[in-house]
């Protein structure tokens, strides 16, 4: 390989406009980022100040049921770290204890899976998993006061009492907080409420594309079984 660079002419001029072009796309790129950055700690500081919480929320969990008309019951755990997904600390849940729908039995079973591996992995220290070791600043519900007061109960009953939790109803885009039966004053269109829909939608599609599979999955298996000599016949 040869690395040849002009000293004079076209070549030179060509060598220097690209040299410079590059320079300043990497001012911009480098500009960008640190405007995105100073964006999504704006937005963490007004939700801290929102929610009243006593740091900026820099890892939020959020949590969301999905279902087919009572089965397939399934939850999604999406996870934003200083304001941005951490897909790689995404995690489902295919609900174990219901035959049927009920969304309060089911957040109660996930959370409780969740925040028992937590306590798990604390007490197993560094040869641990690490899958679900680090808790989240803040716990987001996907729903009302009814999901928030699981979650709630959830944690006391761990002794889990190191995180803040809040609920997103979906209706009217209400904020709740435990102690409270007043929704909490979050501006429509607010940096701290639009960081709060993000993470729920994301919750809310992950959970959804999580049951989609798990539905496909099940009519495969059913098709077969119905198979004479690959089936249970």
């Amino acid at each position: 390989v040869q690395v040849r660079v002009p000293q004079r002419g076209g070549k030179r001029t060509l060598l220097e406009t690209a040299t410079l072009n590059a320079t300043e796309s990497f001012t911009r790129h480098k500009l960008r980022r640190a405007s995105d950055h100073n964006a999504r700690a704006r937005a963490l500081v007004a939700l801290q100040d929102a929610l009243g919480l006593d740091e900026a929320p820099l890892r939020i969990e959020c949590f969301d049921i999905s279902h087919t008309q009572g089965v397939e019951i399934v939850a999604s755990m999406v996870v934003m770290e200083d304001g941005l997904p951490k897909r790689s600390d995404y995690r489902r849940f295919k609900v174990k204890s219901l035959d049927g729908q009920d969304d309060f039995a089911s957040m109660e079973e996930v959370l409780t899976r969740r925040f028992r591996n937590l306590l798990t992995e604390r007490a197993e220290g560094p040869q641990a998993k690490q899958r679900f070791s680090y808790p989240p600043n803040l716990l987001l519900i996907d729903g009302g006061k009814g999901q928030l007061n699981v979650a709630v109960r959830v944690l006391e009953d761990l002794g889990v009492d190191d995180v803040s939790i809040a609920s997103l109803a979906k209706r009217f885009e209400e904020v709740y907080l435990p102690g409270s039966s007043n929704p909490v004053n979050v501006p429509r269109g607010s940096e701290a409420l639009f960081m709060l829909q993000r993470i729920r939608d994301e919750a809310h599609r992950f959970a959804n594309r999580s049951r989609e599979r798990l539905g496909k999955v099940r009519r495969f298996h059913s098709a077969l079984d119905d198979v004479k000599g690959i089936g249970g016949e």
